[in-house]
């Protein structure tokens, strides 16, 4: 009987649905369990402008525990140079709004499988991962890359969680720095606001042209607590002067005398440019 002339295809990229291609991934060269990553080109227009651009981003699914962001980055290194490293406990938005903690500080990680984003430096190198053969592993622990398990990992981590108070001293003043700092340019940018929001003694708010292509703010939060307040304080004085039932009856006897006073005037007005007036014919 002749032999099939039909190949498998294991040495070929494996896809799946969704657009993930599979990566097999084997902790060490001695061992014959393989564990399955699922990797695709991250796609997501809200993070445009972000840590992320879209055709240098590797969106990576199924990361086991015993893999770090060093692991990882050295495990994805073979396809080109790695700008950034992210491990997630699942997929989220970059948030870098505030000063970033040192790991010390942070709460521990949960043990689990992680999503990743790596960031690569060309976008050439997103190809290269896709195309990756599915029956050639990416090994995890070899002799230049040792990583620990069980007690050894976990040794590892208590040694690594005890620091020096020179270290620690020194992250504090760092975090301190940076702290003063946002603070700072946060108060200098109130400031500017509440300059270009100044309003007169008649209310009005003088408008100036900004920076080319920043973007229109008819109201800041400085002229709103400004124009809350006079309304408080106006509506403070009519309460005040028309506190008692009385004191509201004495204002519109006084107003309707006014009023009766200024008519009695008129119609003197009125009657002397009557007498005043004189027929001429002529």
């Amino acid at each position: 009987m002749a032999p099939s002339k039909k190949k498998h295809a294991d040495d070929q990229a494996y896809l799946i649905p969704g657009g993930f291609t599979v990566l097999s991934l084997q902790f060490s060269s001695d061992t014959a369990a393989r564990h399955s990553l699922y990797v695709k080109e991250h796609r997501v227009r809200a993070e445009k402008s972000s840590g992320r651009p879209m055709d240098r981003t590797l969106f990576v699914l199924n990361i086991p525990p015993y893999c770090s962001e060093g692991v990882v980055k050295e495990l994805f290194s073979q396809f080109g140079v790695i700008q950034s490293v992210e491990l997630l406990d699942h997929p989220g938005s970059v948030q870098e709004s505030g000063p970033k903690l040192a790991k010390i500080f942070m709460p521990p990680a949960k043990q689990g499988f992680k999503v990743g984003y790596v960031v690569f430096k060309k976008a050439s190198s997103i190809s290269a991962v896709k195309s990756h053969p599915h029956d050639v592993p990416l090994v995890v622990c070899t002799e230049e890359r040792q990583v620990k398990t069980g007690v050894q990992k976990w040794i590892q981590q208590y040694t690594e969680s005890l620091i020096q108070p020179e270290k620690l001293q020194e992250i504090v003043d760092s975090f301190m720095q940076d702290y003063d700092k946002r603070k700072e340019q946060e108060e200098e940018r109130q400031r500017q606001e509440a300059e270009q929001q100044q309003e007169d003694e008649e209310g009005w708010v003088k408008v100036t042209r900004g920076h080319k292509g920043a973007k229109a703010r008819p109201h800041s939060e400085a002229a709103n607590q400004r124009t809350l307040q006079r309304e408080k304080q106006k509506k403070k004085r009519k309460e005040l002067m028309n506190f008692y039932t009385w004191q509201h009856r004495n204002t519109q006897k006084e107003h309707i005398a006014e009023l009766r006073k200024k008519f009695e005037e008129d119609k003197q007005r009125i009657a002397l440019l009557r007498a005043q007036r004189k027929f001429r014919p002529y």
